[in-house]
């Protein structure tokens, strides 16, 4: 005789279960989004509870568990703007920023709300859109534009003159980005227009953000990077431009209308976010809400 299912599931036998990782069941619980109880210090959750609660939300259940469950997390790209307006704007969205790509394949698991990106994807005005629509086609996501940024080499000022291209860079010491940055994909795609090999220049120590990136030519410690043009201005630092992106972000359009990202976007369209633009300078925000792609 086959023994009957358990009345409880344990946290490991919901996660498998919904095929999600323990440490979202853990998140959904904490949030009060999923029906659970707390017995001799553990979670445990009602097996009549939780197929009720997954019968609720229909044949495409899959799907919605994902966006109930995404963590209050903006993934991606590193921008200085970005990270200010989130900690100023009061809306308690948290930031782990490693990259354009690693924020979209995280995006796409379900571990944060958006993905800011700036993907090059062949011309002046071709920035993310085709990434996004290959990946996320048919899903509720929309791809909402937040700035455009000026993009460029910062470098020791002593070699002010010495590198004015990319292909002036043979020889010299370069701080790369990790690789699943847009700025260092950009880097390589221009090296290789030029004939560059990886060879040809000696990379340096990882950095993770733009703001870590061009300190490093501050200390010393690298003659160029492919830096912001506004955070070399801020250090005082000699910058070469080469051309100017666009700057996206990658919102599921359930969280878009939750009250932590309206206040987000509340606040990226007030007087004190457009005086730290203009603050900043080289950031074009005026086209901030705007929407290129609509799953």
């Amino acid at each position: 005789m086959k023994p009957s299912a358990p009345d409880y599931l344990t946290t490991p036998e919901l996660a498998e279960l919904l095929r999600i990782k323990e440490r979202k069941v853990y998140e959904m619980a904490a949030s009060g989004k999923i029906p659970c109880t707390r017995a001799t210090g553990k979670l445990l959750f009602s097996r009549h509870e939780i197929e009720s609660w997954l019968s609720e939300r229909g044949s495409n259940a899959s799907a919605q568990r994902v966006a109930e469950i995404r963590p209050s997390v903006f993934l991606g790209s590193h921008d200085p703007l970005l990270e200010w307006a989130l900690k100023e704007s009061g809306c308690r969205l948290a930031s782990s920023f490693d990259g354009s790509l690693d924020g979209l394949e995280r995006f796409a698991a379900g571990e944060g709300l958006a993905a800011a990106v700036h993907l090059y994807e062949g011309g002046p005005d071709a920035w993310n859109m085709r990434t996004v629509s290959e990946k996320f086609a048919g899903q509720a996501v929309v791809l909402t534009e937040f700035c455009w940024r000026q993009r460029g080499l910062v470098i020791k000022s002593e070699l002010k003159g010495r590198i004015q291209t990319i292909a002036d860079l043979k020889g010299h010491r370069i701080t790369p980005r990790q690789a699943s940055a847009g700025s260092q994909i950009l880097l390589l795609h221009l090296m290789e227009q030029q004939g560059i090999d990886a060879g040809d220049v000696e990379f340096g120590e990882l950095a993770y953000t733009e703001t870590d990136a061009v300190t490093s030519i501050l200390d010393g410690s690298a003659d160029a990077t492919l830096g912001l043009r506004s955070v070399a201005r801020r250090f005082k630092l000699d910058f070469v431009p080469l051309m100017r992106e666009r700057f996206d972000l990658l919102v599921d359009r359930r969280a878009w209308f939750e009250p932590a990202f309206q206040t987000f976007l509340s606040f990226c369209q007030s007087a004190a976010f457009r005086e730290r633009a203009e603050s900043l300078q080289d950031y074009d925000v005026s086209g901030i809400g705007s929407i290129h792609f609509n799953g």
